[in-house]
């Protein structure tokens, strides 16, 4: 019979590339797959995927009682299911994975896409984050090896907890991209530079703030923000208070497809993430591989893993601080030489060939095998 893995996830499934990836490098691997996550009132209905997926409808949305009851959820749902492997996504999922494995002997790979215990949700709450902490400090040393996105990150587990750590970098498909969406099809004006910051966590402390705050000194540019995020509502409020809804358009979630048709018409994109906390300061966030993927130049903040690839590829250039004159003055200066333009034009399909999942998965495929 044909070896099973149940991937568990907290989400809705429908946006998550990582995890998406993770699936199909599986199936690769000779599974079946199983992906388990949740279905909210608001989440898009999943695309066909060629592996079966299984969203849970829960009481609670958010909080302490969300948690607990996916969890509990979760745990039910794996001891009632037959699994060769466990493959565990992020802390938020490992107890109930961790237990049924202990009770089925069955495997169990972790791959931390950050570092939980640090995000700002957590940092700024000390009880909330003691508690993961102790989830932490319980489940990562009896796994024995786990992945993660850079080494930053699995330099932080090693010293930690002694613990193999495998980097698995959160890196787009090598695939045709869509064709380049059309301006004014779009609602996009043809007279402006555009411009574009996405994802599904624009989030404080992000730098968006200070991005829609420079908007107002870029009459001549337009900024699209797509995706979703806990600043948005904020950042709708700055745009009319600043009287630039002329300059800036916010956009939902969207498959990544569509998203990639918007992402490619832009001239310069954007990972702005401030240095305040551990995980910002090792993230190594999947819109930088988008850009590279859609040929776009970046403008980033100085973050240790998102600079060494901009430095070692020549791909784009660094704000100095989050200013929104600073911000401004970079995209002017980034616009207006075009001899740089033309090197980062170069350089984007070179790296986009070389920075690919079909890359980065051997070390994945090497992991999963050496469970076997």
């Amino acid at each position: 019979m044909k070896k099973r893995a149940i991937v568990s996830v907290i989400n809705d499934l429908v946006t998550d590339q990582r995890v998406n990836k993770n699936c199909l490098t599986l199936q690769k691997a000779g599974y079946d797959v199983l992906l388990v996550g949740r279905r909210q009132r608001k989440s898009p209905p999943m695309d066909d995927r060629p592996y079966s997926s299984h969203r849970m409808k829960l009481l609670f949305e958010k909080g302490p009682f969300f948690y607990a009851e996916y969890n509990i959820r979760l745990f039910l749902f794996l001891l009632f299911h037959k699994a060769d492997v466990l493959f565990s996504n992020d802390l938020d999922t490992i107890l109930p994975c961790y237990f049924v494995s202990r009770l089925k002997r069955s495997k169990v790979i972790f791959d931390s896409h950050e570092y939980f215990t640090e995000t700002p949700e957590l940092v700024n709450r000390p009880r909330v984050q003691k508690v993961w902490k102790r989830i932490e400090e319980f489940a990562v040393p009896r796994l024995g090896k786990l992945i993660t996105v850079n080494e930053s990150i699995a330099d932080l587990f090693r010293e930690k907890y002694k613990a193999e750590v495998h980097v698995v970098r959160n890196i787009p498909m090598r695939r045709a991209l869509p064709p380049k969406g059309d301006e004014v099809a779009l609602g996009l004006p043809t007279d402006k530079h555009l411009l574009v910051l996405q994802g599904s966590g624009i989030n404080v402390q992000r730098g968006a703030e200070e991005l829609v705050e420079a908007m107002q000194f870029l009459p001549d540019c337009y900024l699209m923000i797509i995706g979703g995020g806990d600043v948005l509502d904020i950042l709708k409020d700055m745009v009319r208070k600043l009287d630039i809804a002329d300059r800036v358009q916010f956009l939902p979630r969207m498959p990544y497809a569509k998203m990639m048709a918007y992402t490619q018409l832009a001239e310069i994109g954007f990972t702005l993430d401030k240095d305040t906390n551990l995980n910002y300061r090792y993230s190594l966030p999947n819109k930088l591989f988008d850009f590279i993927q859609a040929g776009v130049p970046i403008v980033a903040s100085h973050l240790v893993e998102i600079e060494k690839i901009i430095r070692q590829y020549d791909i784009g250039t660094f704000i100095e601080d989050h200013n929104p004159q600073t911000i401004a003055d970079t995209v002017r200066k980034s616009l207006d030489d075009e001899d740089r333009r033309a090197v980062w034009a170069q350089h984007l399909p070179v790296t986009a060939q070389e920075l690919c999942w079909e890359n980065e998965e051997l070390v994945l495929l090497n992991v999963i095998r050496s469970y076997e």
